[in-house]
Formats: C-alpha cells, structure tokens, sequence
C-alpha cells in the first residue's frame, strides 16, 4: 500500500469501524456476554452481573443496543413490571465474532 492509498482512506467506511460503533464502551461488550451465556437477562440480574454500573449507564447502553437492534426488550404486561433483555438476529450472529475474543483471550491469557 502506497502513502497515496491511506491519504484517500477512511476509516469510517470500513466494516471495522461500525462493527466498533455498535460495541464500543465500557459496558456494551459485558452485556452481549452476558446474554449470550445468559438469555434471557433481568435488568437486576444484568445489573449485579456488572457490579458497579449505574441504573443509568445500564439503562442507556440496554437502549443503545437496542436501537443498533443487537438486543430485544421484552416487558410483561404485571404488576410490577418485568423486563427481560435477549439477543436478536442480529445479536446472535455477532456472536461469533465475540467468541473469538475470548477464545483468543484464553490462548493468550497468562496463567
């Protein structure tokens, strides 16, 4: 690759980069674990999962991807309200990608 070539680029095109936006922080990335060894997941499940997160960052990530639509939000209609959070489609098929992190994070963990 030329300098000519990374002058033109955008890093912001690549499939790498949204793949990040939808993943990115602090707590997005525990919650998909979560939920993929989890699902479904309470809020006061996910909660205690994280252990330090407010009810608002939970709460903001929970509805950042769901709008990305990685996560379903199921309420029941009772008294008192519950709500279970789970993979969609398109959560599952991340997946993958995910699990080669910690596949690759145990082949080079320390012991």
């Amino acid at each position: 690759m030329s300098k000519k070539d990374i002058e033109n680029a955008n890093f912001n095109d690549t499939g790498y980069s949204y793949t990040l936006s939808l993943i990115a922080g602090k707590y997005k990335p525990v919650i998909l674990y979560c939920l993929m060894e989890y699902e479904p997941v309470r809020f006061n499940e996910m909660q205690r999962y994280l252990k330090k997160v407010s009810d608002k960052t939970l709460s903001q990530n929970l509805k950042e991807l769901e709008s990305d639509n990685l996560i379903i939000r199921k309420v029941y209609p009772q008294i008192p309200p519950k709500v279970e959070y789970s993979l969609s489609e398109k959560g599952h098929s991340l997946m993958a990608v995910l699990d080669q992190l910690c596949v690759w994070g145990m082949e080079h963990r320390e012991q």
